[in-house]
C-alpha cells in the first residue's frame, strides 16, 4: 500500500475551513482506494506573521521539502502589507521547490451556470499550463529616487530557454493525453524578444518531439476574447507567467466562479513537493461563518491525488463533484448549504 506524506497548510481566513472539508473527503477515500497518508499541519500565513514576524523560516522550508505534496487553503490577511506573504511564502515555495508549472483546469460542470449565456459543458473543458517561476515574477528590477518626482520603477521579464522549453514539454505531454491540441498564448507581435523565444521553442519542440499534436497560436488579448466566445477552441493552453495569472481567472469566471477554481503548482520532476490549492483567496469577510464553498479545495485535492498517482481516487472525487454540483444548483449560499454540510456530502459521495 502506498503511503503519501502531505503537509497541510490551512493558512488564513476561510483556508482552514475549506481544507478541513477536503480532508474529510481524503479520509473517506483512504479505505477505498488502497493508499494511506501521513499528514502534518503547518501554521503559516498572515496570522502567524502578525504574531511572530516570521513568514517562512529556512528550517520550516527544509521540513516541507521532505513531503510528497503540500495541501494549501489560502493565505493573506488585510492587515499585512501586500507582497509580504505572497513573496515571502507562496513565491518562496515555488522558487525553492522549483514548482515551474501552474496547472489550472477550466471545466464547466453540468448544473453549473456560467455567466456566458448558453455555454454548455461540452464547449468548456480545457487546461491552462502557466510557466510559474520566470517572467516578471522572478523579481528582476528596482526603483530609483523613490518618493520623488523623478521616481523610476522597472520590472523586467526574465525568460530562459531552459524555463520556456521545460514548460512547453509539459504542455505538449498534457495534450497527448487529452485531445491532442496545444495553443501558445503570448504577445509576440509586441514582445518581440520574449515572444520570439517562446515561438521558436514552441515550434521546434512540437516539430521534433510531438509531431502528432496540433499547434495553434493566439495573442493574449485575443485569448481573452476566445475564452468567452469560443472556449471550445482550446484543449491545452500554454503561456508565460504573468499572462497565465490573468487569463486563468477569466477561465475561472466562465466555469462558474472562483469558488470552482482549483490549481496545482507542480514540480514534474518530483524532486520536491508540489502544492495544490484553491485560488479563491482567504475571504476574511466570511471567515468563521461556516458559509465558504469548499468545492475548489476538494477539486484541488483531486489534482493532488492524480499527481500522486492515485488515478482511481481522483476519478472518484471528480465524479462526486459532478453529482454535488448538479444537486446543489449554481450557488451554494442560495440553497443554504454550510461549509461542513458540503464537505459531509462530498465525503459521502466519494464513498458511494
Amino acid at each position: 500500500m502506498a503511503t503519501h506524506r502531505i503537509a497541510v497548510l490551512g493558512g488564513d481566513g476561510i483556508g482552514p475551513e475549506v481544507v478541513a472539508e477536503g480532508l474529510k473527503v481524503l479520509d473517506a477515500l483512504e479505505g477505498l482506494e488502497g493508499f494511506s497518508t501521513e499528514r502534518a499541519d503547518y501554521d503559516l500565513g498572515g496570522r502567524r506573521y502578525r504574531a511572530t514576524g516570521e513568514v517562512l523560516s529556512d528550517d520550516t522550508l527544509e521540513q516541507l521539502r521532505g513531503f510528497d505534496a503540500i495541501y494549501l487553503g489560502a493565505v493573506g490577511t488585510p492587515d499585512v502589507p501586500p507582497g509580504v506573504i505572497e513573496r515571502g511564502l507562496l513565491l518562496k515555495l515555488r522558487f525553492a521547490f522549483d514548482q515551474y508549472v501552474n496547472l489550472r483546469p477550466v471545466k464547466l460542470y453540468p448544473g453549473v451556470e456560467s455567466p456566458i449565456a448558453g455555454l454548455t459543458p461540452e464547449r468548456c473543458d480545457f487546461v491552462v499550463v502557466r510557466e510559474n517561476t520566470e517572467s516578471v515574477y522572478a523579481g528582476a528590477g528596482g526603483t530609483l529616487y523613490r518618493g520623488t518626482a523623478a521616481e523610476v520603477a522597472t520590472q523586467e521579464s526574465i525568460n530562459t530557454r531552459h524555463g520556456v522549453e521545460r514548460v512547453l514539454r509539459f504542455a505538449f505531454e498534457q495534450a497527448t493525453v487529452r485531445d491532442g491540441r496545444l495553443t501558445l498564448c503570448h504577445k509576440i507581435n509586441v514582445l518581440t524578444n520574449a515572444g520570439d523565444l517562446w515561438w521558436r521553442a514552441f515550434n521546434e519542440v512540437g516539430e521534433d518531439d510531438f509531431p502528432d499534436v496540433e499547434r495553434d497560436y493566439v495573442h493574449v488579448d485575443a485569448a481573452c476574447l476566445y475564452f468567452v466566445t469560443q472556449p471550445e477552441r482550446f484543449d491545452v493552453v500554454v503561456t508565460e507567467n504573468l499572462f497565465g495569472d490573468i487569463i486563468t481567472d477569466l477561465g475561472a469566471a466562465i466555469q462558474g466562479g472562483m469558488g470552482l477554481a482549483a490549481s496545482g503548482n507542480l514540480d514534474p520532476t518530483r524532486r520536491a513537493p508540489s502544492m495544490f490549492e484553491p485560488v479563491h483567496g482567504s475571504a476574511p469577510d466570511i471567515a468563521g461563518q461556516n458559509t465558504a464553498d469548499p468545492t475548489a479545495a476538494v477539486m484541488s485535492l483531486a489534482q493532488m491525488l492524480a499527481f500522486l498517482g492515485e488515478a482511481g481516487a481522483a476519478a472518484r472525487v471528480d465524479r462526486a463533484i459532478g453529482v454535488w454540483l448538479s444537486e446543489r444548483g449554481d450557488r451554494q449560499g442560495r440553497l443554504g448549504y454550510s461549509t461542513s454540510e458540503a464537505g459531509d456530502r462530498l465525503a459521502q459521495l466519494v464513498a458511494d
